[in-house]
């Protein structure tokens, strides 16, 4: 095993084309957190992601073959984690139901801090939807992942410059929508 981290993507397909586990294992180590980050920007909801990303590997792992430049694995891999993403919002979309009505709620009071988290989860997600999806694939690997913008323009094929531009704009129209909620909300409460 230990041989395996040392090795590239380019090398580690290699060998998992060939039937070698613990190399594809060593992949789904490498992309296990951006698969998430890049599905919970596309779903908006940690189940959903993990389905999907966990969906994606396995996808991944079925069509090895077809990964026609194995050195970019992780750019590969990652289009079928938005793809199977996007797939699951379809039919996830065709499944729902109408909502109950607010009277058939429960009556059961929540906690006030499970209600200030949940509210901000709320106001997070809103501000997150807003952003185009390269803006919001490009700030979860950067602020929730802690990629580094190289890392990022390799993955998701751009130049490295494009990455720092989507940054950017990703946090300012998040600072914007989050200031303005802020401000709405206060201005419910005064009246």
């Amino acid at each position: 095993m230990r041989e395996h981290l040392e090795l590239d993507d380019g090398a580690l397909v290699g060998r998992a084309r060939l039937g070698d586990e613990t190399a594809y294992g060593e992949l789904v180590v490498r992309y296990r957190r951006a698969a998430f980050a890049i599905a919970l920007s596309v779903t908006g909801r940690r189940e959903d992601a993990e389905d999907a990303a966990q969906e994606s590997f396995i996808v991944a792992l079925e069509r090895i073959e077809e990964c026609r430049r194995p050195e970019r694995f992780g750019a590969w891999f990652l289009t079928i984690v938005r793809n199977r993403s996007r797939n699951l919002l379809r039919r996830e979309s065709l499944r729902e139901g109408e909502a109950l009505p607010f009277s058939l709620a429960s009556s059961i009071a929540e906690p006030d801090r499970m209600t200030e988290r949940a509210e901000l989860r709320d106001r997070l997600t809103r501000a997150l939807e807003s952003l185009s999806d390269v803006q919001r694939e490009v700030l979860l690997l950067h602020d929730l992942e802690g990629w580094k913008h190289k890392e990022i323009a390799d993955r998701l094929e751009m130049p490295s410059g494009t990455v720092r531009s989507h940054l950017h704009y990703a946090r300012k129209n998040m600072r914007r929508l989050l200031s303005r909620e802020v401000q709405l909300e206060a201005a419910e409460r005064t009246g």
